[in-house]
């Protein structure tokens, strides 16, 4: 008859070596799973530190570009609000100018108007020749 304990116990011998050399199997596998990972990564680094440092530079021209830009901006509000200023100045010297100008023209007109109500209201003795040439001196001074 067999003995079942000796049985159960290679059983269990057989099962202890077996799970030993996967163990002793995945180890290796991990220690070349390892090794390559490494080995890529490596790689990895040696392509990208160019392009980092490519994307660094970009970075530096962007931010300087950006600075740039920013202070042309506000050079330019100054300019425009330089220019706003100066523009409400030459108004009002405009207005400053216009005002007594009209006033002037206004007052020359009515020296026209006396004088013209006061050569008509003259002698009256005028030929034809002479009215005609008046008619046509006071139509050139409508003002």
């Amino acid at each position: 008859m067999i003995d079942w304990p000796i049985l159960l116990l290679a059983v269990i011998a057989v099962s202890t070596v077996i799970m030993a050399l996967v163990q002793i199997g995945m180890i290796i596998y991990g220690a070349r799973l390892a090794r390559r990972v490494d080995l890529v990564v490596g790689r990895v680094e040696q392509e990208i530190d160019p392009v980092l440092g490519k994307v660094q530079e970009i970075s530096a021209d962007a931010a300087r570009a950006t600075k740039l830009a920013a202070t042309q901006v506000e050079r330019l509000d100054q300019v425009m609000a330089r220019l706003a200023r100066r523009v409400e100045e030459t108004v009002d010297a405009a207005k400053v100018i216009v005002t007594p100008a009209r006033l002037g023209l206004g007052l020359l007109d009515g020296l026209r108007a006396i004088f013209a109500a006061d050569s008509r209201s003259g002698d009256g003795q005028t030929t034809g020749a002479e009215s005609k040439e008046k008619e046509d001196n006071e139509a050139s001074f409508v003002g």
